[in-house]
């Protein structure tokens, strides 16, 4: 192939040719390209850890001054709280059974001096939580006039058992005890009524489990009267037929048949025939005269069962012994409970500070992504 076209100048094509023999071939390498682009632009994603110590760098003293002002209001709200003072009784159960089978029975199943079992602690936790209890409280200390609470008004009966419900609670322990804990502004006032809670659960206690003994007791009761009517009914039968000659049916059947049997032997045939009717009298009264004795033994003892029970249920309905064991009784405080004011300050100017931060991070991206269509 020719170097030249015939008829044109070659000179600039040769000058071409030694220039560029003279530059070196660069390779061209476009991945480092690309990452040599990214370190010199700058990231428009405001998440990234570098942007963010940028972002609260430059708006550091905007924050902590968000955060000393939040600190400054919290503690003045806090300073205008009212302070409160916690009461506590803790206490244990007893197992709830029959006061009278103490006494009266030969076999005592259960010991009335040992602790309740769950089930005995959550059935006193139920009479600790019921309306009995918060009732009698609030009329006797007047929680509607503490409370500033007025009584005819519409709603007063809800916001009380709000108010009651926030102030007193009861809850069983990890230990198996229950734990009566009381706030109010007057630490007195509230050691009073942890105290009468206790006292409380257990005269309400005692008289439910009253209650229940004095029907089974009247029950028990009608049952033994009736059945001394029914013995006196029999014995009255009975005298009857003792007052027609039977005292003991089988001993005078016994000797008659002898005395009989001697008459026959003897030839005695006036004797034979008058033992003879007097056999036949005693036959004749012989069903019943058996009917009541049979039924006089069994009854004399169903008696005896009954008046038993009749003194064990009497013991029950009359006998009042503590449902709990009481650890500790409720003294008044002389710390306050709550308000706690430097957690508050410290949670609400982190909280401030927090919503605050988020607040203009969320601004600052809300200005960047418009910032190309302005």
């Amino acid at each position: 192939m020719p170097s030249s076209f015939p008829g044109t100048n070659n000179r600039p094509f040769k000058a071409m040719r030694a220039m560029s023999s003279k530059v070196p071939s660069l390779p061209i390498n476009f991945a480092a390209a690309q990452h040599l682009k990214s370190q010199h632009m700058p990231s428009s994603n405001p998440m990234e850890s570098t942007h963010l110590l940028v972002f609260i760098s430059r708006n550091l003293k905007t924050l902590l001054g968000v955060g000393f002002l939040a600190a400054v209001v919290a503690s003045g709200v806090s300073l205008m709280m009212d302070e409160y003072y916690q009461s506590t009784v803790v206490m244990f159960a007893t197992s709830q059974h029959s006061i009278g089978e103490q006494f009266f029975e030969e076999t005592k199943k259960n010991d009335l001096l040992a602790y309740g079992e769950t089930e005995d602690a959550e059935r006193l936790l139920q009479i600790l939580n019921s309306h009995r209890i918060r009732n009698r409280i609030i009329e006797k200390f007047d929680l509607f006039t503490h409370y500033n609470i007025d009584p005819s008004e519409p709603g007063a009966q809800a916001d009380m058992a709000l108010t009651y419900g926030s102030n007193v609670s009861a809850n069983l322990t990890r230990f198996g005890s229950i734990k009566v804990s009381v706030l109010d502004t007057d630490p007195f006032l509230a050691r009073d009524m942890a105290n009468d809670m206790a006292h409380l659960v257990d005269s309400i206690a005692n008289r439910m489990r009253n209650d229940r003994a004095r029907d089974a007791y009247n029950l028990a009761l009608s049952t033994l009267d009736q059945t001394t009517a029914q013995i006196a009914e029999a014995e009255d039968s009975l005298a009857t037929l003792h007052s027609l000659g039977i005292y003991d049916f089988e001993a005078q059947v016994e000797g008659l048949t002898a005395q009989y049997g001697m008459a026959l032997a003897s030839n005695n045939g006036a004797a034979a025939r008058t033992i003879s009717k007097d056999l036949e009298q005693l036959g004749a009264l012989a069903n019943g005269y058996n009917n009541l004795s049979a039924y006089l033994e069994s009854a004399y003892e169903q008696k005896a069962l009954l008046q038993k029970r009749v003194d064990l249920m009497r013991v029950d309905a009359e006998t009042q012994l503590p449902s709990s064991f009481v650890v500790d009784y409720a003294s008044a405080a002389d710390k306050k409970a709550k308000p706690v004011r430097w957690l508050i300050v410290v949670m609400t100017a982190i909280v401030a500070v927090g919503a605050a931060f988020l607040g203009m991070l969320a601004w600052e991206t809300l200005q960047r992504a418009q910032a190309p269509h302005a």
